[in-house]
């Protein structure tokens, strides 16, 4: 069984950095591609960025793209992803997971076996 936990989140003012990190436990974490994803109140769950297996790929939602970096560090069990310039339509709660396609990024939040709790993010205007 893979445990995440999601920390980082917080409220920031638009144009600040943030960083969220999801620790994994109960697994082996050099084999799984990851992804993180956010839901805000009343709208689905939402893709925004993934890591393949390696590090060696990585993929991101266009709205974020050029402002957040996804990253990983398998001998730390980890996975991290930078926020910057954020802005206030970045709020939401965001989710750490792992993938049943371990070679492949995929954006569909069925194809995520294991969920951490998430972390609330909320940037003012």
């Amino acid at each position: 069984q893979v445990q995440l936990v999601e920390s980082g989140g917080g409220l920031v003012q638009a144009g600040d950095s943030l960083r969220l990190s999801c620790a994994a436990s109960g697994g082996t974490f050099s084999t799984y591609t990851m992804g993180w994803f956010r839901q805000a109140p009343g709208k689905e769950r939402e893709f925004v960025a993934g890591i393949t297996y390696n590090g060696g790929s990585t993929f991101y939602a266009d709205s974020v793209k050029g402002r957040f970096t996804i990253s990983r560090d398998n001998a730390k069990n980890t996975v991290d992803l930078q926020m910057n310039k954020v802005k206030p339509e970045d709020t939401s709660v965001y989710y750490c997971a792992v993938s049943v396609r371990p070679l492949t990024v995929t954006r569909l939040p069925q194809f995520y076996a294991y969920w951490g709790q998430g972390t609330q993010v909320t940037v003012s205007s």
